[in-house]
Parts: C-alpha cells; sequence; structure tokens
C-alpha cells in the first residue's frame, strides 16, 4: 500500500520556500525539521540541499508513515528517517543533543497548533542550536495584533472554529518569546499567499 499523502499547499509554497532557505543553509549542515507533515517539504529540500543531513519529524504516525513512503519513493540518501517529536513536551530538545544539530525549519505548524507548541518549538531550539544556528517559520501572522489580510482573518476564524486553541499568531509576539530563548530575529521576508518567512538567529549568551 502506498502511505504518501500529499498536501496542495506544498506544491504551492515550496518554491518559494526554497528561495528564502537559500539564503541561510550552509553546505554539511544538519537540519531538523518540524512538523514534517506529508513529508514532500522534506524530500524537496533533502534533494536540494544534498550535502546537507534532513531530519524530518512529525508527532502523527500517519504523518511519519508519508514520510518514510516519500523517502522510499524518491530514494533520497540525505534524508533521515522521521522522528517523534512533540515540542509541548518539556525537553523535547534534550535527546537531540548529540544530533549536532544546526538549523531548525518549521512550517505551517504554529497556527495549526495550541501555543504551548509554539513555545516549546522556541525554547527547545534556543537550547539545541549553536551559536550562529538558525530557525526558520513558515506561515501566515498577524502584524501589530492585526491581520494582514482578510483571507487570513477568514482562516483564522475558521481554525478557531475547528480547534479552540489554534489561530493566527501574533508575529511580535512570537519574536518577544524568541528573544527570551536567545533566539534574535534576523529577517522577516513576505511570501506568497499572505504568508511570511521569519528567520531567527542564536545568539551569543550575555
Amino acid at each position: 500500500m502506498d502511505t504518501r499523502q500529499y498536501a496542495p499547499a506544498t506544491q504551492r509554497n515550496k518554491e518559494p520556500i526554497l528561495k528564502v532557505l537559500k539564503t541561510v543553509i550552509t553546505n554539511s549542515s544538519n537540519i531538523l525539521e518540524i512538523a514534517s507533515g506529508t513529508g514532500e517539504h522534506a524530500v524537496f529540500f533533502a534533494n536540494t540541499f544534498p550535502s546537507c543531513r534532513w531530519i524530518p519529524s512529525d508527532i502523527n504516525l500517519m504523518a511519519r508513515e508519508s514520510i518514510i513512503a516519500w523517502k522510499n519513493h524518491v530514494n533520497v540518501d540525505n534524508l533521515e528517517l522521521p522522528l517523534t517529536i512533540d515540542v509541548s513536551e518539556d525537553g523535547w530538545s534534550d535527546r537531540l543533543s548529540e544530533q549536532n544539530i544546526q538549523a531548525i525549519v518549521n512550517i505551517n505548524m504554529i497556527h495549526i497548533s495550541p501555543w504551548a507548541a509554539c513555545l516549546g518549538l522556541l525554547d527547545g531550539a534556543g537550547k539545541l542550536l549553536p551559536e550562529g544556528g538558525f530557525l526558520y517559520l513558515y506561515g501566515p501572522y498577524k502584524r501589530n495584533g492585526k491581520h494582514t489580510a482578510i483571507s487570513n482573518a477568514d482562516f483564522d476564524l475558521n481554525l478557531r472554529d475547528r480547534h479552540a486553541n489554534w489561530g493566527i499568531r501574533d508575529l511580535e509576539t512570537v519574536i518577544e518569546v524568541a528573544a527570551a530563548a536567545n533566539l534574535r530575529l534576523q529577517e522577516v521576508v513576505e511570501m506568497p499567499a499572505n504568508n511570511l518567512s521569519v528567520i531567527f538567529t542564536k545568539g551569543q549568551k550575555r
């Protein structure tokens, strides 16, 4: 049975995301992807950065099975088997301390998960990344407490109807929480469909 899953949004956003990632990913990096979903991004990016080690993960079993199926279908050597990671759990990053992770990529998770997942992701990234390592976030955000488009406001209502703890987050709040985890905002890039690429760099401890 073919357990590959498909997400139409992946086909639309993978090239714009790749353009941004090319500005920050260096050769031979170990890259952890949190909430890899179907695995389509993972196989695409791993294939694009053959000198890097791409480590996918997801909390959902069906997603992990899809990632494995995509890995077997495409046969990308530098794509690892998916890890089971729940970033809302305390200490999730501790068991990855020997993996020498230089970068973390997280696409379309923060708004489709409880706020605790965002807090856990930022806290764990701050602990796991080395100085100069980066965290890449992609998705829709409010800016200064306001939606950037009517479509995002409608999407936010839909998310909150589906789950009370979901919803589009305020970018300034995310930046503030990241700063407490020693993650410094490097760049915000406007993306298609009213999404943002948000890049944080692990700063030097004071």
